[in-house]
C-alpha cells in the first residue's frame, strides 16, 4: 500500500494561516480532499498523512473532522502549543481520536532559534510519549545542531525530520547540512521525510539538481528510514504532484523493489500508525 506521508488541506475563510497570503499565488485558495482524491487515484496512493498548516489548536481539529470523513486520510499530525500550561490536557483530549498520530510545533518560523533547546516542554513531549505520537520537526539547516541536541534528550520520542531540514538547492549549498543529517541519522530512532526539497530548488529544477540531497538523506538514514511525501499543495509552487512524483521514482530508481516500496509507503505505516495500534 502506497502512502503519501505529507500532505496539507486549508480553508483560507477560518484565518488562522499567518503565513498564507495573496502573494503565495496558486496556493491562496481552498484545498479539500476533492481536490487532492485525483492526484492519489493516479499514482495508485491508497492512504495519506495530514499535517498541520496553522499554530492553532482549532486547526487540528477541523483537520480531524476532515479526516473522519476522507478515508483516504490514515493519520493527522496536528499543533499543540507544547509550552502552554494546559499542553497535556489538550494532548489527552486530542489523543482521544485514534486519527490523531503526531505533533507539530513550527520551528522554522520561530524567532528563537534556540526554542528546542529551551523551550519547558518536558510535560507535553512525555504527554506525546505516553499517546504513541510522533514528534514532526519542521526545521532549516540552522536548526539541526539544535534538533541533534533535542534528539539525544528525548531517546524514546519518535521524530521525523521534515523535508530533509529544507537544504538550500537553489544555491547548492550543502554545508554544513550533510555532516548535520549524518550526525542525526546515526539517531535510531529519527526518521526523515523525502518531501517538500522541489521548493528548495530554483523555479527551472531538473531530477539531476535533486539528486544529491535525495541520495545523502537515503544514505545516512538507510531505505527503512525515509518517507515519501508530496507536500501538496505547497508543491504547486514548484510545478506540483506529478512532476515531483515522477523525480521521486527516478531518485528510487537504484532501490529494490522493497526498500522502494518502504519508501512510498511501509515506513510511514510504521511510523505513524502502529505505534497507534494502527495499519
Amino acid at each position: 500500500m502506497m502512502m503519501d506521508a505529507h500532505q496539507h488541506f486549508w480553508r483560507v475563510a477560518r484565518g488562522d494561516y499567518g503565513w498564507l497570503t495573496p502573494s503565495l499565488g496558486p496556493l491562496y485558495r481552498d484545498y479539500g480532499p476533492a481536490d487532492l482524491k485525483p492526484f492519489l487515484d493516479r499514482h495508485g496512493i491508497a492512504r495519506t498523512i495530514l499535517v498541520q498548516a496553522a499554530e492553532t489548536v482549532a486547526e487540528t481539529e477541523f483537520m480531524l473532522e476532515i479526516a473522519r470523513d476522507a478515508d483516504f486520510v490514515a493519520g493527522v499530525v496536528g499543533w499543540v502549543d507544547l509550552e502552554s500550561p494546559d499542553a497535556t490536557e489538550t494532548i489527552d483530549r486530542l489523543a482521544r481520536h485514534e486519527l490523531l498520530v503526531g505533533l507539530r510545533p513550527m520551528v522554522q518560523d520561530m524567532a528563537d532559534d534556540d526554542w528546542l533547546a529551551r523551550a519547558p516542554i518536558d510535560r507535553a513531549l512525555d504527554a506525546m510519549r505516553a499517546h504513541g505520537l510522533v514528534f514532526d520537526a519542521l526545521v532549516k539547516p540552522r536548526h539541526l545542531s539544535r534538533l541533534l541536541a533535542f534528539v539525544d534528550r528525548n531517546a524514546e520520542l519518535p521524530v521525523v525530520l521534515d523535508h530533509c531540514a529544507k537544504p538550500d538547492i537553489r544555491n547548492f549549498n550543502y554545508s554544513p547540512w550533510l555532516a548535520d543529517i549524518e550526525a542525526l541519522a546515526e539517531r535510531p530512532h529519527v526518521c526523515c521525510k523525502l518531501s517538500g526539497i522541489v521548493t528548495e530548488a530554483a523555479a527551472d529544477w531538473t531530477t539531476d539538481d535533486l539528486k544529491l540531497p535525495a541520495t545523502h538523506v537515503i544514505s545516512a538514514f538507510g531505505a527503512d528510514r525515509i518517507l515519501w511525501g508530496s507536500d501538496w499543495p505547497v508543491v504547486n509552487l514548484a510545478g506540483g504532484y506529478d512532476p515531483w512524483r515522477a523525480a521521486t521514482m527516478t531518485l528510487l530508481d537504484e532501490l529494490d523493489p522493497e526498500h522502494r516500496a518502504a519508501v512510498l509507503g511501509a515506513n510511514a505505516r510504521r511510523v505513524y500508525l502502529a505505534k497507534r495500534g494502527r495499519r
